[in-house]
């Protein structure tokens, strides 16, 4: 494929390049709406397989309770989904959608939330998250009719504080993870050197095409680093592709594949995350016609981006899928391409959908090694607290927004990383505090509405 950038007229004048409604000619949108797949595909499918390990769902060829099709029915989803919604955004429907091209994809934000919910619990756990994001989706929808009122209550101090806790709280995941799984008695082989190997491969590979080549190979340097890792993997005889033969060529979603349960700390919860993915959604619309078109987002299109970012969570729920958010990655490649053509995107979004409705897709990234996939989790957790970082870059560092971030990380982490602290308490204030999350975004925003804006020395 072909690194296609705004230098090749080939694609358009520049005006058109900078039109959402523009359709370049079939040979070169495809081999676009592809590298947007490329781009986000290791992110979009890496969060199933996390929460799958977390509900006791059986890894590559280290099966658990619930066995092999639960782990490639996710993954599925995880693909099926994201196409879904992403055609809400490109396509939309009345007022639905952004029409701008914008890639949804599951979201790394829920995760600490997801984890703790269905940690333990099986399929119960699963019944009970997968109602929460069908609830919090709706809930999520409905902040579309106001999204733009509460923006003044968010600024980078509060919202560079929550990017930079999701970060935090999923580091330890790419540490198990590379270090061959969470951490079991009798399972010897956690923290060796043929686990942290290929781990250490995917980590060198990515960071050798991200920073020495350009275009493609560098947008796709996670992909490719996992690929090198997966490959060292299989001549180490951690790979095994018996489960392939079994998985199905072709089938459609089920709806409530992990039935109906009402578990209201995982619905608060999804409610609270939503929040925050609206913002993110909006950061991420600003960016796609700041860097795409060169002007500012319209209302509509924040607002439509919105509602698609809510109906695309809700209806994954009903399916067994994860929430959905537009995905930053590939507002960074609208900006290196240069073309803002939805239709492009629309193309990728086919894909996605393809590859949902084919089983052995996901039975083939089910082969991944838990370790392998560590070494790029690694890396993309840690870009999530970077980013956090950068937005913290932004804010004045006075004696007030010190106070406010000071007191809210405090909790937060220490929420976090001693969660018996909250042992006493029931079960759903647990799940809601104990990820450090929540309560660190509690306190900023409460704190940044309440203290005056110069506090005396």
């Amino acid at each position: 494929m072909t690194d296609v950038t705004i230098t090749d007229t080939s694609i358009g004048t520049p005006e058109q390049l900078r039109d959402p409604d523009y359709m370049p000619a079939l040979g070169k949108a495809v081999p676009l709406g592809l590298q947007h797949v490329l781009a986000m595909f290791a992110s979009n499918v890496t969060p199933a397989i996390i929460v799958a390990g977390a509900a006791g769902i059986g890894f590559g060829s280290d099966q658990g309770a619930l066995g092999f099709p639960d782990m490639t029915y996710m993954i599925q989803m995880s693909m099926f989904f994201a196409g879904v919604a992403t055609l809400f955004q490109t396509v939309g429907m009345g007022p639905v959608g952004g029409r701008l091209p914008i890639v949804q994809g599951t979201s790394f934000a829920f995760l600490p939330v997801m984890i703790p919910a269905v940690a333990g619990m099986g399929v119960g756990g699963l019944g009970g998250l997968m109602t929460g994001v069908m609830i919090g989706g709706l809930f999520h929808f409905s902040l579309g009719f106001f999204i733009g009122r509460f923006r003044f209550a968010l600024p980078p101090l509060v919202t560079g504080l929550i990017v930079l806790m999701i970060g935090l709280a999923l580091v330890k995941v790419g540490i198990q993870y590379a270090a061959g799984g969470v951490p079991k008695i009798g399972k010897p082989e956690f923290g060796t050197l043929a686990m942290w190997f290929p781990a250490l491969v995917v980590i060198a590979v990515t960071l050798g095409f991200k920073f020495f080549t350009k275009g493609f190979l560098s947008v796709s340097a996670v992909l490719i680093g996992l690929i090198a890792g997966y490959i060292v993997a299989y001549f180490m005889g951690q790979v095994s592709f018996g489960n392939v033969g079994r998985a199905a060529g072709f089938a459609l979603p089920t709806p409530f594949e992990y039935g109906f349960s009402l578990n209201w700390a995982i619905i608060i919860g999804m409610c609270l995350m939503a929040v925050v993915s609206a913002i993110e959604t909006v950061g991420d619309v600003s960016g796609i016609t700041k860097g795409g078109a060169g002007r500012e987002a319209t209302d509509r299109e924040i607002q439509g981006a919105t509602f698609a970012d809510g109906l695309g969570t809700a209806i994954a729920g009903v399916f067994g899928g994860l929430p959905n958010t537009s995905f930053s990655q590939n507002v960074g490649l609208v900006a290196m391409t240069g073309v803002m053509s939805r239709h492009v995107v629309t193309i990728g979004a086919l894909f996605l959908i393809a590859a949902g409705l084919v089983p052995k897709v996901g039975a083939v990234i089910n082969t991944i090694p838990i370790n392998v996939l560590g070494g790029g989790v690694i890396i993309m957790f840690g870009m999530v607290a970077a980013a956090g970082v950068n937005m913290l870059s932004d804010v004045t560092w006075d004696k007030r927004n010190m106070v406010i971030f000071a007191t809210a990380l405090s909790v937060g982490l220490g929420l976090q990383l001693v969660p018996e602290a909250l042992q006493h308490t029931g079960k759903t204030v647990q799940i809601l505090l104990t990820s450090g999350l929540l309560p660190a975004a509690f306190i900023a925003i409460v704190l940044n509405l309440a203290l005056p804006e110069h506090l005396d020395d």
